[in-house]
């Protein structure tokens, strides 16, 4: 997959890195990077030379159909680990478990903090609990890392990619040693995600909202929806207002006519 994905990646993309030498060339470490596309799990890969396993939804592992299974297949192609996101508490201990195992082979872990991509471009507020726990279970290096511009190469529900180059900063290992044995501590666990957290603002310049990115899609959907449902009433109330002031039906500009421009307004709604 290096060979063939990477190498295409490289030469159509050619992402700019910085701080390349702050991968170790061996043992473990976790990548820790800011989440703007679905495509960063494969520029951050393309670059290096070692392998990096993410954890991924299960869906792209368990969809039915053609499709599905050829999803399925380049995910477990490219090492991707799944996760079922679906049950709570123990899907954190699945994600937490998977990573753990990962170190332990001695390889790179790759991990988005913010639990998913950010839905306007600026950093949010890092999960306490996967990362935290995974770097003090394993005394893993955590390194902070920036994607740049890859929300702009393939926003989310676009398919067919911007070629344009994108950029990829890499910080220098961040050593939590001192809280070894406290990865029961929330307090600890916070505290070790707000210092990753923060070292990807400054690689990224992003602006940091202090609010989990899952609570913003919230309130963006919440907001598109009310402002659908204005542009409806506002449309009806159109076609109603011209229905009223055209004067008797049959008339020349009378009902038919505004009834035909309300429902246009509808449907533009």
């Amino acid at each position: 997959m290096k060979l063939s994905l990477g190498n295409g990646l490289r030469l159509a993309f050619r992402p700019w890195v910085e701080g390349l030498e702050n991968i170790p060339a061996e043992g473990p470490a976790i990548l820790a990077s800011n989440h703007l596309s679905f495509s960063d799990s494969f520029f951050l890969p393309a670059v290096l030379e070692r392998k990096v396993t993410f954890i991924a939804k299960a869906e792209y592992f368990t969809t039915p159909g053609v499709k599905g299974r050829l999803t399925a297949a380049f995910f477990k192609g490219i090492g991707q680990l799944p996760v079922d996101r679906s049950g709570g508490r123990g899907a954190g201990e699945a994600a937490v478990r998977s990573g753990i195992q990962v170190l332990e082979r001695g390889e790179l872990f790759g991990i988005y903090p913010e639990g998913t991509r950010s839905p306007d471009g600026r950093l949010y507020r890092g999960k306490p609990g996967g990362l935290a726990r995974v770097a003090l279970a394993t005394g893993a290096p955590v390194i902070p890392i920036a994607m740049v511009d890859t929300e702009k190469i393939q926003p989310p529900g676009k398919v067919v990619p911007k070629l344009m180059r994108p950029g990829i900063r890499i910080g220098r290992p961040l050593d939590f040693s001192r809280y070894q044995g406290l990865d029961g501590d929330r307090f600890v666990l916070r505290s070790i995600t707000d210092e990753v957290m923060y070292e990807i603002m400054k690689l990224s310049g992003q602006e940091y909202v202090d609010m989990y990115a899952t609570a913003a899609k919230r309130q963006i959907a919440e907001r598109e929806k009310a402002e659908r449902a204005a542009r409806h009433r506002a449309g009806r109330a159109r076609g109603g207002d011209g229905a009223r002031e055209d004067g008797e039906p049959g008339g020349a500009g009378g009902p038919g006519k505004a009834a035909g421009d309300g429902g246009g307004d509808d449907r533009a709604a």
